[in-house]
């Protein structure tokens, strides 16, 4: 079995030893997902487009250090995003992009993906910018269609919308091929303000089996049609939380996967306390990525008594 992880790698721009020097992060929020997926032993391959300058040889090393497949991903000469990353006194991150023109944006459909492909995981900016952005679009409707298990996290960046509207509409059109959709208790205020906004209970009604919720160190629920269960965050010192939600997300993933429960019916049919192991595990994975600056997710033996 096989998880697709789809979606942009970038190198984020990180303040530097509080100073105002910027030091670069490889990252990306779906290239953050295959790194933890990769790290904690799952079977994973990444689709994306990567540059082939200075920064996307290092984001290709990292794949390959942190046992990714690279079979379907492409390459270009255009420049890699870089996100410019400032950090709030709790470590909290907030972004601004330079993604005009660059390589991930320009992904071309694959057209074949490999038949072993259980799961496929989606998000981030990849959703947000064209023409790559409808590239995915299609590629989720057309896995779920075909009875992979998807899951979405749409990681809203407010800095990066032009037209929140537009972007509330869109979203609620991929709802019906989304088997398990992550947001932060942020990301769910923003899709829920304006005209055009909406709630979890509208995203179960469009098709969403599970909603993961994550809400920082207070820890992360998930929302069914049979209610809400949540499990507290670990305790540690942080040193910033740039790639936690994505941990979050392939941990979950690879919970499911060592399990053998990457499929829908299996997930609707959940127990309270199999869903407080899945969250539970996840919340441990971010735990150490928080614990040390970028993003920088656990490898399975840092988990061993999971």
């Amino acid at each position: 079995m096989t998880i697709l992880v789809c979606g942009e790698a970038l190198v984020d721009l990180v303040p530097h030893d509080g100073g105002p020097l910027l030091a670069p992060r490889l990252g990306g929020g779906p290239f953050n997902v295959a790194v933890a997926l990769g790290r904690l032993g799952s079977r994973v391959e990444f689709l994306s487009r990567i540059s082939t300058d200075a920064f996307g040889r290092d984001l290709v090393d990292w794949l390959h250090a942190s046992d990714v497949r690279t079979s379907i991903l492409q390459r270009g000469d255009e420049p890699t995003t870089l996100a410019l990353t400032a950090l709030d006194p709790t470590g909290a991150a907030e972004y601004s992009f330079y993604a005009d023109g660059t390589a991930d944006r320009l992904v071309r459909d694959p057209e074949v993906v490999p038949d072993d492909i259980t799961a496929a995981s989606f998000g981030t900016l990849s959703l947000l910018y064209e023409p790559g952005a409808s590239v995915y679009g299609a590629l989720l409707h057309r896995l779920h269609a075909r009875g992979v298990l998807t899951m979405l996290d749409p990681n809203i960046r407010p800095a990066a919308m032009t037209d929140g509207e537009h972007y509330r509409r869109r979203f609620r059109t991929w709802l019906p091929s989304v088997d398990i959709l992550k947001v932060s208790v942020e990301d769910a205020g923003w899709l829920a303000e304006g005209d055009e906004g909406s709630t979890p209970q509208q995203w179960l009604e469009a098709g969403v089996t599970a909603i993961i919720v994550t809400r920082g160190g207070e820890g992360l629920s998930v929302i069914t049609v049979d209610g809400e269960i949540a499990v507290p965050g670990v305790r540690v010192t942080v040193a910033d939380t740039i790639g936690a939600g994505d941990t979050v997300h392939g941990a979950l993933l690879h919970s499911l996967d060592r399990a053998n429960e990457l499929s829908v019916d299996l997930v609707r049919g959940f127990t309270e306390d199999r869903w407080r192991e899945v969250l539970g595990f996840a919340a441990r994975a971010a735990a150490i990525t928080v614990s040390r600056p970028g993003a920088d997710p656990p490898w399975a033996k840092e988990l061993a008594g999971d």
